[in-house]
C-alpha cells in the first residue's frame, strides 16, 4: 500500500511539474535553473525512499518463503511432548471438564487436587496453550477453595422436626431433603416423625446428584386442595 502511494506521489510530482512550468512562463533563467534543482531534489528522494520501500518488501517476502508453516510448527511442538493431534484434543476436553467441576466447586475438593496433579505431570501441559492454565490458574483457584465441612452436627431443640431441620439455610435450605438426615441418624431415630430435644444429629453434605433429585421434588411439589371443611372456616 504505501508502494503504490510513492507512484501516486511520483505521478502528481510530474503532473505538478508540467503544471508549475505552465503557469511561470515568464521566470527568470535562475527562477527557472532553482525550480528545476528542487524539482529534481524532490524526485531523487521519492526514488530513493521508493527503492527503499522495494528491497524492503523483498526481504520481507524472502523471509516468508523461508518460514516454516504453521501446521509444521505445532506438529513439531507436539512431537517433543511425545503426543499426537488427538491426544492434545483429548487433554483439552479434560481440561476443560476439571476446570468445570473446579468452577463450580463440586466436592471433593481432595479429587479435583488429584485430577489436577494427574494432568501437572501429563507432558502435554508444557505446551503453551495449557501450561498457566494446568500448573498455575487452577491450582489457585483450588488454593482459594475452602471446601465445608463432610457433615456437621445439629443439636435438636423443642419443636424441631426433620423436615424443619433439612429446611433451615445453613442446612440445605430444602425441607424436601430430610430423608438425608434420617438416614444417618437411623441409630437414634427409630420413627422420624419423633425426634426429642438434645439429641445430636449429623447433617451431611448433599452430593450433586442429591441436590438435584431434592430440588426437582421441591420444584414438582404441589400443595394439596384445602378440604371443605377449611374451606367453610
Amino acid at each position: 500500500m504505501k508502494v503504490y502511494k510513492l507512484l501516486l506521489a511520483l505521478t502528481a510530482f510530474v503532473l505538478l511539474s508540467t503544471n508549475v512550468f505552465a503557469q511561470r512562463q515568464e521566470m527568470t533563467e535562475e527562477e527557472w535553473q532553482a525550480e528545476i534543482n528542487r524539482l529534481t531534489e524532490s524526485k531523487v528522494a521519492l526514488t530513493t525512499e521508493l527503492n527503499n520501500l522495494k528491497a524492503d518488501v523483498a526481504q520481507l517476502k524472502k523471509t516468508r518463503d523461508g518460514l516454516q508453516a504453521y501446521d509444521d510448527c505445532i506438529n513439531e511442538l507436539y512431537a517433543m511432548v511425545g503426543a499426537t493431534k488427538a491426544d492434545v484434543d483429548n487433554f483439552k476436553q479434560q481440561l476443560n471438564a476439571l476446570t468445570s467441576k473446579i468452577d463450580g466447586k463440586e466436592s471433593p475438593k481432595a479429587d479435583r487436587q488429584a485430577e489436577l496433579d494427574a494432568m501437572k505431570k501429563n507432558k502435554i501441559s508444557a505446551l503453551p496453550e495449557f501450561f498457566d492454565k494446568v500448573h498455575n490458574q487452577l491450582q489457585r483457584k483450588l488454593d482459594a477453595w475452602e471446601e465445608a465441612p463432610k457433615e456437621i452436627m445439629y443439636t435438636v431443640v423443642r419443636g424441631d422436626h426433620l423436615w424443619g431441620i433439612a429446611k433451615k439455610k445453613e442446612h440445605y435450605a430444602n425441607p424436601f431433603a430430610w430423608p438425608i438426615i434420617y438416614k444417618a441418624n437411623r441409630d437414634q431415630i427409630k420413627n422420624p416423625d419423633l425426634i426429642y430435644p438434645k439429641q445430636i444429629f449429623k447433617v451431611p453434605n448433599l452430593t450433586e446428584e442429591e441436590k438435584a433429585k431434592y430440588d426437582k421434588i421441591r420444584r414438582s411439589y404441589k400443595p394439596a386442595p384445602p378440604t371443605q371443611t377449611q374451606q367453610a372456616n
